[in-house]
């Protein structure tokens, strides 16, 4: 696993709750060190087993976990490049949801050997689509859902989300557009602002 992922959960965790419970969180994990480098590659193992040490010391559900941490990755001032990037994905939330086929391919353009699950996109009528995950880490379909809810007040959409299940290596989402144009949205541009 990428070491920026393990360090993004690191992050997320002292951000969101402080050094002790991350410390707490690498104890119940059994992790040999509870820093990670983010430029480095770990064991795939590692991952799951420090979402699950996390789970056990906030005594929360892991999907509630991996839920927040889609959240904080996309709205954290420290991730702002992370939500650049996902803007560069349309003009408006239906635009983004189209783009997300080419997600991890962007991804690789600014960290070339990051691995990000493959994601599809299907239409099923106006406004209603579901997204097939594939995961690498079960649950990672929960990190999106996060990430999509940032996404859509980001462009001023109301939008139904839910989980719909997993099996066979995949997992999915149900998305429902409710409103394209609920409220104002987050001022974007392409260039960035000097400041």
């Amino acid at each position: 696993m990428h070491g920026l992922i393990n360090r993004s959960i690191q992050s997320y965790v002292c951000d969101c709750y402080g050094a002790e419970v991350w410390m707490s969180a690498a104890r119940a994990a059994g992790l040999e060190t509870a820093d990670f480098e983010a430029m480095l590659t770990y064991e795939d193992e590692l991952t799951p087993r420090i979402l699950d040490g996390i789970a056990q010391v906030l005594e929360r559900p892991r999907s509630e976990i991996m839920e927040d941490l889609g959240t904080y990755l996309v709205s954290h001032p420290d991730f702002e490049p992370a939500r650049r990037l996902l803007r560069f994905g349309g003009v408006d939330f239906e635009d983004f949801l189209h783009s997300l086929d080419d997600l991890p391919d962007r991804a690789r353009l600014a960290v070339s050997d990051l691995i990000l699950p493959h994601l599809e996109l299907r239409k099923h009528a106006k406004g209603q689509f579901s997204l097939i995950c594939e995961p690498s880490i079960a649950g990672y379909s929960h990190v999106v859902m996060g990430v999509l809810r940032v996404m859509a007040d980001d462009y001023g959409t109301l939008a139904m989300l839910e989980s719909s299940g997993c099996g066979h290596g995949i997992e999915s989402l149900s998305i429902r557009v409710v409103e394209a144009s609920y409220a104002q949205g987050r001022d974007f541009r392409l260039g960035a602002q000097a400041g």
